[in-house]
C-alpha cells in the first residue's frame, strides 16, 4: 500500500546531501512544513492496484507515485531529482518524466516524474 520511498531516501547519501538530514526535505503531499525550506520534494500515490490471485490473496501491491522536486534554480533541481531517481530505481521503475516548468502557485521551478513500483504485503 505504501512503496519505500522514504526508507530508500535516508539510506541514499546524495538524496541527505540535496533534501537534508533533519529533516529530510521528502513529503508526503499534506504533509509538507510551512514554509518548506529549499530545494523540497513532494510525493503522492496516484494510483494502484493489488496483485490479486484465484488461489490466495495478494502477495505485492502494484503503485504508481509522482514525484515533484522543487528548487529556486535549476542546479538544485536537477541535483535534487537525479539523487531521487538514483535511489528509486534499484527498487522502482521510472515510467514518465513530466515537465520542467516555473510552478504557478509556489513560483519556484518544478520537475515532475512518475515511479512505477511493486510493493511485497
Amino acid at each position: 500500500m505504501i512503496p519505500p520511498i522514504f526508507p530508500l531516501c535516508v539510506a541514499s547519501p546524495a538524496v541527505l546531501l540535496a533534501f537534508g538530514e533533519a529533516p529530510t526535505r521528502v513529503y508526503p503531499f499534506g504533509l509538507i512544513e510551512k514554509p518548506p525550506a529549499l530545494p523540497y520534494a513532494v510525493w503522492q500515490t496516484v494510483g494502484g492496484s493489488p496483485e490479486n490471485y484465484l488461489a490466495q490473496r495478494p502477495d505485492v501491491d502494484a503503485l504508481t507515485t509522482q514525484v515533484d522536486v522543487y528548487a529556486k534554480n535549476e542546479t538544485s533541481l536537477i541535483q535534487g531529482a537525479t539523487a531521487l531517481r538514483d535511489a528509486f530505481e534499484p527498487c522502482g521503475y521510472i515510467t514518465r518524466w513530466g515537465s520542467q516548468m516555473l510552478d504557478p502557485e509556489t513560483k519556484l521551478l518544478r520537475l515532475s516524474f512518475d515511479v512505477d513500483w511493486l510493493v511485497p504485503r
